[in-house]
């Protein structure tokens, strides 16, 4: 008789964003978050200033609470813990901490025994035994009895890790470590988080700015720009295109002696110049199409050409919108304007060029307001100098039109000018395919 084996049981993940969503004003900042991390995991957080990093930490630390969505650590939802249950389970490293006090090391150290203590109670013999271990983990025993503020950046980095440590915490999350660290520091710094990583086990999430840095000691990667853009190894994230988009700048990234050895490179040197030589003769065809898109309205419809190997042109979309998180995955170049702000002019001259040079414009139900109606009157005149135009239609243009009306008779004039309408993302693919 054959059995059935029993079914092995779904491995809990050790933290598990769900859905967040968060914002300081109206407008959210991060939107739609989703991201898992297992036990022991050591991950390291990139993105350009203002992509949400240091917000994300604070989401992760309970300092600030999602929106939408939900955090869970070890299966248990952070909003129903309170501020000391958090601190005996998350620690969190700033990227500076200035003390108004003339503290010791050992007294900045014990500070980490604070969420154990009682509020009249005194730290005991199993906390200043603790305390003693985490001076010993970061190697500053001799610094005990130094005066914190008279210390080094880098001396002062880890105490700051020590009493991280004397907290005994399970998740370990650091902004931004190797900040004005010279590279003795910097290198020193990273070593000994590695090391308590793979010694104690403790899960590790860093925002960092140096992407070579994180290539060297972070296994995993997340590429964030108000959402996650990547997660992988350094080899994978760490793609010359992705960066281009994400960050703005033209870098170029040489593999040396293997994927853990990855090196950004400035654009202009002899070395970047001789991969981007070579990284060009692998890219492939420029892009044939451009897709106007916003507020999630062009996902499907880039999913599909991504899947279909077609190269395309994404934009112009606002940082923090779920249309440019996704284009910074799958298009080959997006065009990109800050948040909540109108297209500029030069953004403006951007998508003029690459209208220029495709061969199709695809336009979805995208909402329309003052913001955004220079594209349209944009892919007007394209559509006169003979660009096809395909209008990608799930909602009715009087429901998503907010300008009193200008951006339906912009619509209307594409339509009258030949453009076609296509009612679903297959029936443009087969379009697509033709070209």
């Amino acid at each position: 008789m054959v059995t059935t084996p029993p079914n092995k049981p779904i491995k809990r993940p050790f933290l598990a964003v769900d859905g967040v969503t968060f914002g300081y004003g109206r407008e959210p900042l991060l939107y739609d978050v989703h991201l898992q991390v297992q036990q022991g995991e050591m991950i390291g957080l990139l993105g350009p200033n203002g992509s949400g990093k240091t917000t994300l930490l604070r989401l992760l630390s309970g300092v600030y609470r999602p929106q939408q969505g939900k955090i869970l650590l070890e299966g248990h939802d952070l909003q129903q813990w309170n501020r000391q249950d958090i601190a005996r389970h998350v620690a969190v490293v700033p990227q500076e901490l200035h003390m108004p006090f003339a503290f010791t090391v050992a007294q900045m150290v014990s500070l980490g025994r604070t969420p154990f203590i009682n509020f009249f109670g005194s730290p005991g013999k199993h906390d200043e035994s603790i305390v003693m271990d985490a001076l010993h983990a970061a190697s500053i025993e001799p610094l005990a009895e130094r005066i914190f503020n008279q210390l080094s950046g880098g001396e002062r980095q880890r105490v700051m890790i020590a009493m991280a440590l004397a907290q005994e915490p399970s998740l370990l999350l650091l902004d931004e470590p190797t900040s004005h660290l010279d590279i003795k520091f910097q290198v020193e710094t990273l070593a000994l988080v590695q090391r308590l990583n793979r010694e104690r086990g403790v899960t590790v999430i860093a925002a960092m700015h140096d992407l070579n840095l994180a290539a060297r000691y972070f296994p995993r990667l997340l590429l964030f720009q108000r959402g996650i853009v990547a997660d992988a190894p350094p080899a994978e994230v760490l793609e010359q295109g992705v960066l281009r988009r994400v960050y703005g700048v033209n870098v170029q990234v040489g593999i040396l002696r293997g994927a853990e050895h990855i090196s950004v490179l400035p654009p202009g040197s002899e070395v970047a110049s001789e991969v981007a030589e070579d990284q060009f003769r692998e890219h492939g065809p420029q892009p044939v199409v451009h897709v106007m898109a916003g507020g999630g309205t062009g996902e499907m419809m880039m999913r599909a050409l991504a899947d279909a190997h077609i190269a395309f042109v994404a934009g112009a979309l606002n940082i923090g919108d779920s249309d440019h998180t996704l284009a910074l995955r799958l298009a080959d170049e997006v065009i990109t304007e800050q948040p909540y702000a109108p297209i500029s002019l030069p953004i403006l001259e951007e998508v003029r060029k690459s209208l220029a040079t495709v061969k199709l414009l695809i336009i979805c139900s995208m909402p329309i307001g003052p913001g955004n109606l220079a594209l349209l009157q944009e892919a007007v005149a394209s559509e006169r100098h003979g660009l096809r135009v395909l209008l990608y239609h799930d909602t009715a243009i009087a429901e998503r039109d907010y300008t009193g009306g200008e951006g339906q008779q912009l619509l209307e004039a594409l339509l009258q000018a030949g453009a076609q309408s296509v009612a679903s993302v297959g029936e443009a693919m087969d379009i697509v395919k033709q070209l």
